[in-house]
């Protein structure tokens, strides 16, 4: 047993993300490439992450809630950096039928204000995540209080369990484009869920990924390098990612790390 804490070696530096980045491939091979000190990965809903790294259990996260991100930790000064990385795309998929007719049209919001009112069955990650807070935003704007209803289903699963859960209901939900593809390339006909709306001139739709250095001050100095480079090199190698039919997964944010008074 090790009792002195010297002699046990350093703990792990901890990368809080998101299921969204795990389940589209950006984080594939990243411990293999990174050179410096050893980290470990937490995946979870941003809500979640977000709450982690305000109490002092992360050291880098990488989140996709604009708004969380504010209120939970840039705001009450619990990140000493903050980093704009890349984004990617939100889409409303549902079944091939589409028995709401959202298929073609010009904006989420449209989409979601059709299937509030012809009310077919539509799954929610309900999970704070970013993608849920997405979802919430577009339901605000359609003017539509989805729940409770009969048609809303509240999954609390990963992007990948709920996409497969809607597709198992013949229902309706929001996803990030990455996953969705990519599910469905390695799946096929397993996800019965076709790409409905994500017009690439609905800015609404934009995923917008940051980083933000949280480690507490007496960890920041081992935990930058890491940020840094996660800036940087790593964020180039996930700029590279294709998708299936050889677009982008992710196009870069404009902007520099920027300290955080």
């Amino acid at each position: 047993m090790c009792v002195v804490a010297a002699a046990c070696g350093s703990p792990p530096i901890r990368l809080g993300t998101t299921y969204t980045l795990e389940q589209s491939g950006a984080l594939t091979g990243m411990d293999s490439v990174w050179r410096g000190e050893r980290f470990v990965t937490v995946v979870g809903p941003s809500g979640q992450i977000l709450r982690s790294a305000a109490a002092g259990d992360l050291d880098v996260i990488i989140t996709h809630a604009p708004a969380l991100e504010r209120r939970l930790v840039a705001a009450p000064g619990h990140a000493a950096l903050a980093c704009p990385l890349f984004a990617s795309r939100f889409g409303i998929v549902g079944p091939p039928a589409d028995p709401a007719g959202i298929r073609g049209l010009g904006s989420g919001v449209a989409a979601m204000r059709r299937i509030g009112q012809v009310g077919p069955v539509f799954v929610s990650r309900a999970d704070s995540s970013g993608t849920h807070q997405k979802e919430i935003e577009l339901w605000r704007l359609a003017g539509v209080d989805p729940g409770p209803t009969l048609w809303y289903v509240e999954s609390g699963g990963s992007q990948a369990a709920n996409l497969q859960q809607a597709s198992n209901w013949r229902a309706y939900t929001l996803t990030d484009l990455p996953t969705f593809a990519l599910m469905k390339d390695r799946r096929g006909e397993a996800l019965d869920l076709d790409l409905l709306v994500a017009p690439p001139a609905d800015t609404l739709l934009t995923n917008p990924y940051t980083l933000y250095l949280t480690a507490p001050a007496e960890r920041r100095a081992r935990a930058r390098p890491f940020a840094d480079w996660l800036a940087a090199a790593w964020r180039d190698r996930v700029l590279a990612l294709r998708l299936p039919d050889g677009s982008a997964a992710f196009v870069a944010r404009a902007g520099e790390c920027a300290a955080i008074p």
